[in-house]
């Protein structure tokens, strides 16, 4: 007989909790946590929560926003695709002297509103 009739999972198990046979092996199916014996024991799951203050948001938000104008102007990349075009692009490097101390200056002075002076 061929390998394929010796398949490990087989469509006419009963029970997954039932152990079977494969090439004269015994497979026991496992869990990833023991069930809980003790009975009414209602352990607390640890939960991930990630805080993120509002201000941090802002600054990376402000800081994305000044290398987006810092992108587009000197790569060269976006007008040698056809998104911009040559002009547009020279203007971006005008108005990211401009811009980009701006943005500096924004990322500096958000303050954290938990914070007391």
């Amino acid at each position: 007989m061929s390998r394929l009739g010796k398949c490990i999972i087989s469509s006419f198990r009963l029970s997954p909790l039932l152990p079977y046979w494969s090439n004269g092996r015994q497979f026991r199916p496992t869990r990833a946590k023991k069930p809980n014996i003790g009975g009414n024991s209602q352990a607390k799951s640890p939960t991930f929560s990630l805080r993120i203050s509002k201000a941090f948001v802002a600054r990376s938000a402000v800081a994305v926003f000044a290398l987006g104008f810092l992108d587009a102007g000197y790569s060269g990349d976006w007008s040698r695709i056809g998104v911009i075009t040559k002009e547009t692009e020279e203007l971006l490097k005008i108005a990211a002297y401009l811009i980009t101390p701006f943005c500096l200056f924004l990322i500096i002075s958000i303050t954290d509103g938990d914070k007391a002076p």
